[in-house]
């Protein structure tokens, strides 16, 4: 190959190795962490039984490392933000994600501008409280569009999402949320689209509707962060059967995830006695998979 056409492949080169799953090293152990989704904590948040600050102390009484922060019930002010940063760092606690509500299948150009705003919005409070990435939804498939026009209208707000959370150093997570995220396949062709280091997947383990455990291996390679719950649909006609977190976190350290397993509980059973047992199952396993 003379220069000239060194210099022409280079630009494919680029962008294949923006787009290439990680690939894990030959040996290599994960490294898995332990984390709380603070939307397990719904009814007490939405009852103000509870605060943030609460789940904090019970990450800290749980050995948990991190904090996946649902934002539905959070303060936005400065000085909330600032206060609730404080004593995550001081109980050694990472609020490293925060997650929002997104509904980016929208067909007008002032719908996407809005969901967009509302991107930017949510940004610049991950920002405030340190987080490195963001939890958004796809959205519902819209009854006069195809699949094909609702995936391109996510690509198109992720694209200008993106670009502003470049600037703040945080990653957008696409999670598989029904609607237009309801496959494995329309969700990376999205990420893929997107052409960004700074949209990836945020993996929900209790999502998909059927064949769960083939779905969730296609993302693995391009999640930046992961949910996981009780409950899993498995096979072609999704048979509900408890969430085997063992062969979870085994797939993902296979496909190269390095970062967080946060526990996103729904059951019946109440928090106050089901989560500090769920959690030490979870750090078990976190430690088992991480050198």
């Amino acid at each position: 190959m003379n220069r000239r056409d060194l210099f022409k492949t280079l630009p494919a080169l680029a962008a294949a190795a923006r787009l290439a799953p990680a690939a894990p090293e030959a040996g290599a152990r994960g490294r898995l962490r332990s984390a709380i989704c603070c939307y397990s904590y719904r009814n007490e948040l939405a009852k103000k039984t509870m605060t943030y600050e609460d789940i904090v102390r019970v990450a800290v009484d749980n050995n948990v490392d991190g904090l996946d922060a649902t934002v539905y019930w959070l303060d936005t002010s400065d000085a909330a933000l600032l206060r609730l940063k404080r004593l995550a760092y001081m109980n050694s606690v990472d609020l490293y994600s925060i997650s929002i509500r997104t509904e980016m299948t929208q067909a007008t150009p002032e719908g996407q501008a809005k969901e967009v705003e509302g991107i930017r919005k949510w940004v610049d409070v991950a920002e405030k409280l340190g987080a490195g990435h963001i939890r958004v939804f796809g959205g519902r498939v819209p009854k006069d569009a195809t699949e094909q026009q609702a995936a391109g209208w996510v690509v198109e707000v992720l694209k200008r999402g993106a670009e502003y959370a470049a600037k703040k150093g945080v990653i957008l997570g696409l999670e598989n949320h029904g609607g237009i995220t309801e496959k494995a396949t329309v969700i990376l062709d999205i990420v893929k689209r997107v052409d960004s280091p700074w949209v990836a997947v945020n993996l929900d383990t209790g999502n998909f509707v059927r064949n769960a455990y083939e779905q969730m291996e296609q993302c693995m390679p391009y999640a930046a962060a992961v949910q996981v719950k009780m409950q899993i649909r498995v096979g072609p006609e999704g048979t509900p059967e408890p969430s085997d977190w063992d062969r979870v976190a085994g797939l993902l350290v296979k496909n190269g995830y390095r970062g967080y397993l946060s526990l996103e509980y729904e059951g019946k059973e109440p928090t106050a006695t089901a989560m500090p047992r769920e959690l030490k199952r979870l750090d078990a396993i976190c430690r088992k998979y991480s050198a």
